[in-house]
């Protein structure tokens, strides 16, 4: 299996549990590995033939920054749902963080891994 990956996508959208968190917006980020084949999009070198990130992040962007999550776990399994159903991805990696969620910590958040690896 190859990888096609996503790494540090920045998003601001509503995420929280607590009254001032449902009234901001805070930025999450993410990084995505997605399983695929890369091979007839080597030999072609056919864009509509490989698994194209910037159509996965224009996409994630959208759904994040519409949405309204009050747990990064219910995110991420949104965020995998969408993925694996709009784009040829039978596995994928996600792990999704909220910084500044935790005083003195960088980040915190949840990496979740669905589908089948091939």
């Amino acid at each position: 299996m190859d990888i096609v990956y996503i790494h540090g996508l920045e998003v601001d959208t509503v995420i929280g549990i607590y009254d001032w968190e449902r009234k901001i917006r805070q930025t999450v980020n993410l990084d995505l590995e997605m399983g695929t084949d890369i091979r007839q999009a080597a030999a072609s070198e056919d864009i509509d033939k490989t698994l194209n990130y910037k159509s996965v992040s224009k996409r994630l962007i959208e759904f994040i920054g519409a949405s309204e999550f009050l747990l990064v776990e219910t995110m991420a399994e949104e965020i995998a749902t969408l993925v694996m159903q709009e784009f040829p991805v039978p596995w994928l990696k996600l792990r999704l963080g909220k910084p500044g969620a935790v005083r003195g910590a960088r980040d915190v958040g949840v990496i979740i891994e669905r589908g089948e690896r091939f």
